[in-house]
């Protein structure tokens, strides 16, 4: 039986330290970048920075941008702190003169660079070692995957340990050794699915171009246009997977609360 009491799943907020580290990946060898990794970010500054801090330190091989986007936050601090590092050339930074909403949001940030395959991830979750190279993989275990999301504590059907739910609270082990876990365990597991989840997904720019960008019009708001994407790609031949070797967190009500 999986306790549902004890300590919640948390952000730490890096510290000025960690944000030297000459661990991070550095932006400007991210050269002939094949994926952009898409942030929208709105508030909640602890989990904002801990999510784009854990896409830096991650050990990955393919070559990527982050690309940040303030969508016109509330909290001038965390918007500082946004236009500082991103003149330390640690992501790419737009920002939105009005709030768009995630929809809106990530459309600007999948047009940016029309070659390229990319990655939403919300900027409540955090990720490790090298996770795109695991999700990038899975993408393209097959010629018309057109979406591939990792598993999570919250991520709906692809929740773990219960499906269906927001795992809020911590196990005996870290979220980081999930993930180590998985990928020896379910290492090359792909696994069909009828949607994505959005809080963490992958889409092939191949599959973008043939199906178009998520519909601002009936989801602007947010909520549900991943899923109204996969479908529109359904019809067209696309399929959709589950990766099975990743596991994200996601704290999750970022945007929505309890709504």
């Amino acid at each position: 039986e999986i306790s549902e009491t004890g300590p919640k799943r948390r952000a730490q907020l890096p510290s000025a330290n960690e944000w030297t580290s000459p661990l991070l990946h550095d932006r400007k060898c991210a050269k002939n970048a094949a994926i952009d990794v898409i942030i929208p970010v709105h508030g909640n500054r602890e989990a904002s920075l801990a999510c784009i801090h854990s896409v830096l330190r991650s050990n990955v091989c393919v070559p990527f941008d982050l690309v940040v986007i303030d969508d016109a936050s509330p909290a001038p601090t965390l918007a500082a702190e946004l236009k500082t590092l991103s003149q330390k050339n640690y992501f790419v930074l737009l920002s939105n003169d009005t709030n768009l909403g995630f929809v809106a949001s990530v459309n600007r940030g999948m047009e940016l660079h029309g070659d390229r395959d990319v990655v939403l991830l919300n900027s409540d979750t955090e990720v490790y070692t090298d996770w795109l190279d695991r999700l990038r993989a899975a993408a393209y275990e097959q010629p018309r995957i057109g979406t591939a999301t990792p598993l999570s504590n919250n991520a709906e059907i692809f929740s773990y340990p219960q499906i269906g739910k927001n795992n809020e609270h911590k196990i005996e082990i870290p979220d980081a050794e999930i993930d180590a876990l998985a990928a020896r365990v379910n290492a090359g597991c792909v696994i069909s699915a009828p949607t994505a989840v959005g809080f963490c997904v992958y889409l092939r720019r191949d599959c973008l171009k043939e199906v178009g960008l998520f519909d601002v019009a009936r989801f602007g708001r947010g909520y549900g246009e991943e899923n109204d994407f996969c479908l529109r790609a359904e019809r067209l031949g696309w399929k959709h997977v589950v990766a099975t070797n990743i596991f994200v967190r996601h704290l999750g009500g970022a945007s929505f609360g309890k709504e």
